[in-house]
């Protein structure tokens, strides 16, 4: 039985309504549910639970455009099955011969510029947020090493120390020896730099991303709104031991914040940083 053109819109549309709020339960509640908070998990298809709010602001952005994209690509594939159950041969021996509609015209250009200019203004307004740092609370500068992380504290006593994966801790490849404490829901300024090679500095739950570069300093910022750990790793080939050079930090309150600060005064006091990774290093 063929069905009339009314039938088909109506099908199309509850297949559309029905793709988009699946799509949306999937975005909302998939980073959520089963996520485990600060670091990857076993075929995970979604983003990193958020730890901070530029991570939250990204999220949104990436929902957003999920959506966007769903709804123009079930509009596209509405109007080529339209096109084709309408326009055959069969349905249309005698095809229109009308031309240059001026209205479709205008609304082809216009809607895509609409739509496009939706897309700009909340991506230059999570650029703003990411790139905009505010005043800190703690600063601590993070040197890309061959390949390890050192990490100083100059408002705290001015230590440092470096940081190496650790093969008896867990998560795999994500443990290290030392590392970087900073407290909960303070803007912490990371200043980055490399010291060999050019590295990549990144958080995935707290949506920071930056180049370490040799003979520069750049910096990024996160505020941690949960605590607990959090893992990144290097994100620029760097080396054979690329792969092995994690990125761990603590998120505890201010109290324990305090405590830890005194800790590590006496025990990176002397100031001595390892040149090569150590023996709990993947290539020993």
């Amino acid at each position: 039985m063929r069905m009339s053109m009314g039938r088909v819109g109506r099908h199309l549309l509850g297949m559309a309504t029905i793709a988009v709020v699946a799509a949306g339960i999937m975005l909302a509640t998939g980073g959520a549910a089963f996520a485990e908070l600060g670091q990857p998990e076993p075929w995970e298809w979604h983003l990193q639970g958020s730890g901070s709010p530029v991570m939250d602001n990204i999220v949104w952005f990436h929902n957003f455009l999920s959506v966007l994209i769903i709804l123009i690509t079930l509009f596209v594939l509405a109007l080529l099955v339209i096109v084709v159950v309408k326009f055959n041969a069969k349905a249309n021996p005698v095809p229109s011969r009308t031309t240059h509609n001026t209205l479709i015209e205008v609304v082809w250009t216009l809607v895509p510029v609409l739509i496009l200019v939706g897309i700009a203004v909340p991506s230059f307004r999570l650029l703003f947020l990411e790139l905009d740092v505010p005043k800190a609370d703690l600063t601590i500068k993070a040197t890309g090493k061959q390949w390890y992380w050192s990490y100083a504290y100059p408002d705290n006593g001015k230590f440092e120390f470096d940081s190496l994966m650790a093969q008896d801790k867990q998560p795999r490849l994500l443990g290290v020896d030392n590392e970087m404490v900073v407290p909960v829901n303070k803007v912490i300024r990371v200043q980055v730099t490399g010291a060999d090679v050019i590295h990549a500095f990144a958080l995935p739950a707290f949506g920071v991303k930056i180049d370490a570069i040799p003979g520069r300093l750049n910096e990024t910022w996160f505020k941690a709104t949960k605590t607990g750990m959090f893992y990144g790793q290097c994100s620029e080939l760097c080396g054979k031991d690329h792969a092995f050079m994690p990125i761990a930090i603590r998120v505890v309150n201010d109290q324990d914040f305090a405590s830890w600060v005194e800790s590590a005064k006496k025990k990176f006091a002397s100031g001595d940083t390892s040149t090569f990774a150590s023996a709990a290093g993947p290539t020993q």
